[in-house]
């Protein structure tokens, strides 16, 4: 068989010179020849057939580290590449099922606007809750924190040599707008209070020295659920059924994965995973949080959790959790327990909510 210069390889598998050039850096498809003295690559015909399972299988998103376990495994049992090409799609079936659900939510959130407040509710809501914070069964401290009130849920996870107090100054500082009252229900008044909170929280941060944290919190207002969020704890929805996060992420490896450079298994494995591109860290030029407003329904249930239980536990894991136990004090305990079933390799903070006619 012959050598195919770099572009015709090109041509006759379907993928461009760059892709292959990156491929042969991962050793996913390294050529057949280099030439020592111009770095020109020259490729065997018969590698056409790999690559062009490569193409395929990146057609369907799949990410390369498993396009190469399974271009391996080809080469010895197609029956079980076969197999866990099966199993990915099955997963890509569930993700892209989670994000119907998410879709459906947010059309039916945005359906019933009105053009000044969200319509309120006949009948009179509150919160059954339970919150817990838990140091984990490696780290040496905790830097998480939770807290459940009737007006109020949060989550904030610490870092930095004083991330503890970060943590819980920031949960502080919105404990004193929950006992200001429930105030104005106004959409606007409503998110200008946390984000001034959020704001004079950061400011408190200030006097930690390269220490901050992440916030995720949610204020009920008798009908609506305001949410502030900044970093990479997050809050999700048990609502009908249906289990999906409402937050997203401000991290490298999300950055990434909205821009299409990198898809969310990748990510998971990512050696920049944990870094933050927001949060709290008393910087004066502090990026907003994200503020939003839900309306509220009788029987949903709201999981606001740290990445020491996201990142840990895998999300079916966290629905059956969070849908089969009715008490909120008992979710939270097989929530902490799951994650230390998992290593414990973090500091785990969660709050589970639900909403109930009074």
């Amino acid at each position: 068989m012959g050598l195919l210069t770099i572009g015709a390889f090109a041509r006759a598998s379907r993928l461009s010179a760059k892709a292959l050039r990156r491929y042969d850096e991962l050793g996913l498809l390294p050529p057949a020849r280099v030439d020592l003295f111009t770095g020109y690559r020259y490729y065997d015909e018969t590698q056409l057939e790999r690559a062009r399972l490569v193409a395929w299988l990146r057609r369907i998103g799949m990410p390369l580290a498993r396009i190469r376990d399974i271009c391996d495994l080809c080469a010895t049992d197609t029956a079980a590449a076969a197999r866990d090409i099966r199993a990915y799609w099955s997963q890509v079936e569930a993700e892209t099922s989670a994000r119907r659900d998410l879709a459906a939510f947010l059309v039916d959130q945005l359906s019933g606007k009105d053009t000044d407040t969200m319509s309120q509710l006949t009948t009179p809501l509150g919160f059954r809750y339970a919150a817990r914070s838990d140091r984990g069964l490696v780290r040496e401290t905790n830097q998480d924190a939770a807290y459940a009130g009737s007006r109020l849920l949060a989550v904030a996870d610490g870092f930095g040599g004083e991330g503890a107090p970060a943590s819980t100054a920031v949960i502080d500082a919105l404990k004193h707008l929950e006992a200001e009252g429930p105030g104005s229900t106004r959409v606007g008044d409503l998110l200008n209070a946390l984000e001034d909170a959020v704001h004079r929280a950061n400011a408190t941060v200030n006097g930690f020295a390269g220490s901050g944290t992440t916030l995720t919190a949610m204020m009920w207002t008798g009908s609506q659920l305001a949410l502030v969020h900044i970093g990479d704890t997050r809050a999700h929805l048990l609502r009908d059924g249906d289990f999906f996060q409402i937050t997203h992420d401000h991290t490298v490896v999300q950055a990434m994965i909205d821009e299409g450079d990198l898809s969310p298994e990748e990510a998971a494995s990512h050696p920049q995973r944990a870094m933050l591109l927001r949060a709290l860290d008393g910087s004066a030029g502090l990026a907003g949080p994200d503020l939003r407003l839900h309306e509220a329904r009788a029987g949903d249930r709201y999981l606001l959790c740290s990445d020491g239980l996201s990142a840990t536990v895998p999300q079916e894991e966290k629905r059956r959790a969070v849908a089969a136990l009715t008490d909120p004090g008992e979710a939270v305990h097989e929530l902490v327990a799951l994650a230390h079933r998992a290593g414990g390799p973090d500091n785990i903070a969660c709050v589970v909510a639900d909403v109930v006619a009074l």
